[in-house]
């Protein structure tokens, strides 16, 4: 991982916060601070909506969260209460228009809503608003959900009846925080397939995609929301709405595997134990004779640290990142990327100089980065570069949030482990079993989503070449 990012890897999802402030709170800085933490789940855009007696004022804008925000315009942010919402874009292009939180006028007042999640069927859900007269702003499926909730509000006895009429229509992946004019509501899938956690600072409610966030801002977690769950926060206090769907929940295992921060709990695991025992999975599941374990900074380097304990092969720095340069992948050619990742990372020459290495990464996803970090290894002068990978082959799409377009563009579902081996130049390469994987979040109290590994996806989904696929493909680049 690049600075957040690398251009053949996973791209990542979104970020949301909320609190209800009933205390002394400035929301807004809460909010910065919030969101500086989440930073890691998408680098796009940021915004932040503010609730001012009723008003919602908001600012939002392309880029990282110290560029989007600055002293005047948190100034200029006071209310009640806040949602916050960092974005890299899984559908719909990345435009301001597209950056969240979004916010519209309803019978009531305005909703404001930062959404982390993708829907299957946003295309049809679309299509069928738009018959019905409904205008959109933007391309994303976020608009989606916002206008169901204010359409249904026209029939419905509260904004709490309105969401579950929505929670009805959509299907895929969602954690949701909604300003309404007097409350702070959170939401989750009924699968669960996007992490939302609550949690509490002095008498103030939070609300948090991770909860490093919480930790950023000196709150104290309570609980995850529970999947299908509906968190209304207002100066009633807190209450909820829980789903009557029955479904084992399915978080999406990449959240311990590369989206999460390593200081955070999803759903009662430890990301970075989950991480650290990846590796111990990996080094009993594919020894190999070597001096040194390195880690693919940043998203390997757990992982290496657990295969370094579980192996006793000493764990050492053998790639070194300059945390100060932008992203590659946006680069227009590939000689530019490939020079924006050579910038990016170096190697330790005298760390690794004749030495056995074994390197650990998250995942291998078009192999090109891989194929460029074991040849720069080599000709620094190690004498082996063995590839270990500390999840399974990625062979198939994910339609719930996770990048991933096509199992056409996924080196391992076209490739054998030995051809994929011959590709990025490795003397052996080995993945962790998906059967490992799945035991690595030690006490999470929830199923998981693995379908971009095994292809069995928790709900229907379009497949590749149907229309329905077509279509969202198109729509989201109206």
């Amino acid at each position: 991982m690049w600075n957040g990012i690398r251009w053949d890897k996973l791209r990542e999802e979104c970020g949301v916060f909320g609190i209800f402030n009933k205390d002394d709170h400035d929301v807004a800085r809460m909010t910065y601070y919030a969101l500086y933490a989440l930073q890691h789940r998408g680098q796009e855009s940021a915004g932040m909506a503010v609730n001012d007696n009723g008003t919602i004022l908001y600012h939002k804008d392309m880029g990282l969260v110290p560029d989007v925000f600055n002293e005047i315009i948190l100034n200029h942010l006071k209310g009640k209460m806040a949602i916050g919402h960092v974005r890299y874009s899984t559908t719909g292009d990345n435009t301001r228009e597209n950056s969240q939180p979004m916010v519209i006028k309803y019978r009531n007042g305005q909703l404001a809503l930062g959404h982390n999640g993708n829907l299957v069927n946003a295309s049809e859900l679309r299509e069928k608003l738009e018959e019905a007269g409904a205008i959109f702003q933007s391309t994303n499926d976020s608009e989606v959900i916002l206008n169901l909730i204010s359409r249904y509000s026209l029939i419905s006895e509260s904004i709490e009846e309105a969401i579950q009429k929505m929670m009805q229509d959509v299907r895929g992946s969602y954690s949701i925080v909604l300003l309404t004019p007097d409350k702070l509501i959170g939401m989750r899938d009924p699968l669960g397939i996007r992490p939302l956690c609550i949690g509490l600072l002095g008498n103030s409610y939070v609300l948090a995609s991770e909860s490093c966030a919480l930790d950023a801002v000196g709150a104290k977690f309570i609980r995850d929301v529970d999947p299908g769950e509906i968190v209304i926060i207002s100066d009633d206090g807190l209450n909820s709405i829980r789903s009557d769907v029955k479904e084992e929940s399915r978080l999406c295992i990449f959240e311990f595997i590369y989206f999460a921060r390593p200081d955070s709990f999803l759903d009662g695991a430890s990301v970075y134990q989950a991480r650290i025992e990846a590796g111990r999975r990996l080094a009993m599941e594919h020894p190999v004779e070597s001096d040194l374990v390195i880690g693919a900074p940043d998203s390997g380097i757990t992982a290496a640290i657990g295969y370094s304990m579980e192996s006793g092969i000493p764990y050492g720095q053998g790639l070194i990142k300059n945390r100060y340069v932008g992203r590659t992948f946006i680069q227009p050619t590939q000689a530019q990327r490939e020079t924006g990742v050579r910038i990016k990372l170096n190697v330790m020459k005298n760390a690794i100089e004749g030495k056995r290495l074994v390197i650990i990464d998250d995942s291998i996803v078009r192999g090109t980065t891989t194929k460029r970090i074991v040849q720069a290894l080599k000709e620094a002068g190690a004498k082996e570069v063995h590839m270990r990978v500390s999840s399974p082959p990625m062979k198939y799409p994910c339609y719930f949030g996770v990048d991933i377009p096509s199992s056409k563009q996924l080196v391992a579902s076209i490739s054998s482990v030995e051809e994929v081996r011959k590709l990025i130049g490795a003397d052996s390469l080995a993945y962790l079993s998906l059967e490992g994987l799945l035991s690595t979040p030690v006490g999470a109290r929830c199923g998981f989503c693995s379908a971009c590994f095994s292809g069995e996806y928790p709900m229907e989904v379009p497949r590749e070449g149907s229309k329905n696929l077509m279509d969202r493909k198109r729509q989201a680049k109206i």
